[in-house]
């Protein structure tokens, strides 16, 4: 299976993900840590099953930059820029 897009990655699913996002009827993730505290949006995708699929890796990322705590919510909802809420910054970055 080398060299295959992931689905979740597939260029041609983007239209389809755009329209269900639109539609509020996108699968996402939203990623709380603290310390530091920031809030993290992983989507959209069309099913919630790809999502569930995709979501380890990205905790894992987040993980790597060791926060005191990470819990993560999955939504069907929509939802636009910023994708990264970060008070401690004291701005939000997309």
């Amino acid at each position: 299976m080398s060299g295959l897009i992931p689905s979740c990655m597939n260029p041609l699913v983007w239209p389809l993900r755009s329209a269900a996002n639109a539609l509020g009827l996108a699968w996402w993730a939203r990623v709380e840590t603290r310390s530091p505290d920031a809030v993290y949006w992983f989507g959209p995708f069309v099913r919630r099953s790809t999502l569930a699929a995709a979501l380890p890796s990205f905790l894992e990322d987040l993980r790597s930059e060791s926060p005191a705590a990470l819990e993560h919510r999955i939504l069907r909802t929509r939802r636009g820029e910023p994708l990264t809420e970060a008070p401690d910054l004291g701005e939000a970055s997309g």
